[in-house]
């Protein structure tokens, strides 16, 4: 009788044993697992943690260069952030050309250029170097950016200013995300604008920055500080929209970017195209910095309502991801 107490307790203590190892062994096996995942995508994720310079996982090169893109990049008197530009820039696979929108009283000097056309040389690819030009005018404006330019080899266009750097897979992904829509705009800075509900206020609409994008989840605008479009919208910036328009932005030195969102958007009846990019700034605060930016930015959304007859602009709340470099999707 005793003997059997005896087992029966040895018996009990050991599935205690067994019971206590396995879910041990199973707390650890989870662990593990939790361990490894992370530390496959931390290493999954190691470029984009050392900066735009360290190297990027990359679209296949286009054959065509006439298949390519074109940048028409904005500058004004800031040649060391305009030499980071080109330099980054022209190691992008599907880059054609680029075009420098240069509206400073002199022209580029002897140096700039030298140092430019260096670069251009040290990062040609099998025998092909991207083209640069400037494209020199004698007014300050900035209508300038978006002036034609009649000797583009290529349909699309990639504008953007010389302060700001995106990862070439960030941008050959949102090249192969227009050639799916080439009568839209794809860019990485999404705006809002929303209508004025409040008292006497009717008809009238509110600019809204990237913190009313994040709140909303909607967007109607993407700035063409980064975004691609095609290059006939240059000619009609030029030579279609309302001359009351680019005047009203010369001389107000603003919302250039708007009016082309908003020419885009009257021609197509259709909204742009959000593309999630990781983004640089490597130059200084500028204008939408400046105290009264965003009421400056409403009154231009107005004016231009006005010389429209109506709202064009199309919200949505689309994103444009790259299912390769995330997890869940």
């Amino acid at each position: 009788m005793r003997g059997g107490l005896i087992n029966r307790r040895t018996v009990q203590r050991f599935r205690q044993v067994a019971i206590s190892t396995v879910g041990s062994l199973k707390i650890k096996l989870v662990l593990c697992c939790c361990i490894g995942l992370t530390l496959i995508a931390v290493a999954s994720r190691a470029p984009g943690f050392l900066g735009w310079t360290g190297p990027s996982v990359s679209m296949p090169p286009i054959s065509d260069s006439r298949k390519g893109y074109a940048i028409v990049m904005n500058t004004w008197k800031r040649y060391d952030l305009l030499k980071q530009s080109i330099s980054h820039y022209t190691t992008c696979s599907g880059l054609d050309s680029i075009h420098i929108v240069w509206s400073e009283p002199d022209p580029p000097s002897d140096s700039v250029k030298k140092v430019l056309n260096h670069i251009l040389e040290s990062n040609a690819r099998d025998g092909r170097q991207v083209e640069l030009k400037f494209d020199i005018n004698t007014e300050d404006s900035l209508n300038n950016r978006f002036k034609e330019i009649n000797d583009l080899k290529t349909d699309a266009i990639f504008s953007i200013d010389d302060d700001v750097i995106f990862p070439c897979s960030s941008v050959e992904f949102a090249f192969n995300v227009w050639q799916s829509a080439p009568d839209t705009m794809v860019g990485f800075v999404p705006r809002i604008h929303w209508v004025d509900s409040t008292k006497n206020n009717m008809g009238r609409y509110i600019y809204g920055g990237w913190w009313s994008v994040w709140w909303t989840g909607s967007y109607s605008m993407v700035l063409s500080k980064a975004a691609f479009f095609h290059k006939k919208y240059l000619s009609l910036y030029t030579n279609e929209m309302p001359a009351s328009i680019r005047e009203y932005i010369t001389k107000n030195r603003n919302c250039e970017d708007i009016a082309m969102s908003f020419l885009v958007a009257n021609a197509t009846g259709a909204p742009p195209i959000w593309v999630k990019g990781k983004i640089f700034e490597i130059g200084s605060t500028g204008i939408s910095s400046l105290g009264g930016h965003s009421e400056r930015r409403t009154e231009c959304v107005n004016r231009f309502v006005t010389e429209y007859g109506g709202m064009p602009l199309v919200s949505t709340s689309v994103k444009a991801v790259d299912s390769r470099k995330i997890w869940f999707w």
